[in-house]
């Protein structure tokens, strides 16, 4: 889960939004989904430019498991990145980040734009933003 490649800081363009949804793609393929069967990848655009990959992995005892959204971004974050400009989601059906994975993204970018990436349907890519899933998002005071 180290960063791959880097883009030009600036708006979401065409390119950018396919290159994200391609690496939300690929990193699907490396899930570890024994389970649920069910293979996601995510993608994360920081402001630098960079993309950091995830992909859930799951465990026998299913509270340990971790999703791809959250795999990319604490990659992001080990890499000392905080500032996300956009995510990508790849899997069957396009779904949505789970309720847990918006939490956690809404802490560094509540207006992040996301992208939904059914694998099922080519091109079919669907532009939401967390704000939008999440509206209120629980958040402490920093201090």
């Amino acid at each position: 889960m180290t960063s791959q490649g880097k883009m030009s800081q600036g708006k979401l363009t065409v390119e950018r939004r396919e290159a994200l949804s391609q690496a939300a793609v690929d990193a699907r393929r490396a899930a570890y989904a024994p389970y649920s069967n069910y293979p996601v990848g995510a993608a994360l655009l920081t402001d630098s430019g960079e993309i950091f990959k995830g992909c859930n992995v799951e465990n026998g005892s299913l509270g340990l498991t971790i999703c791809a959204e959250r795999v990319a971004a604490a990659a992001a974050v080990t890499a000392g990145q905080r500032q996300f400009l956009a995510l990508a989601v790849a899997a069957a059906g396009g779904a949505t980040p789970c309720g847990g994975c918006r939490q956690f993204l809404a802490e560094f970018s509540p207006e992040l734009p996301v992208l939904l990436v059914d694998v099922q349907q080519k091109n079919a890519v669907r532009e939401v933003r967390l704000s939008d899933l999440l509206p209120q998002p629980y958040g402490l005071q920093r201090g």
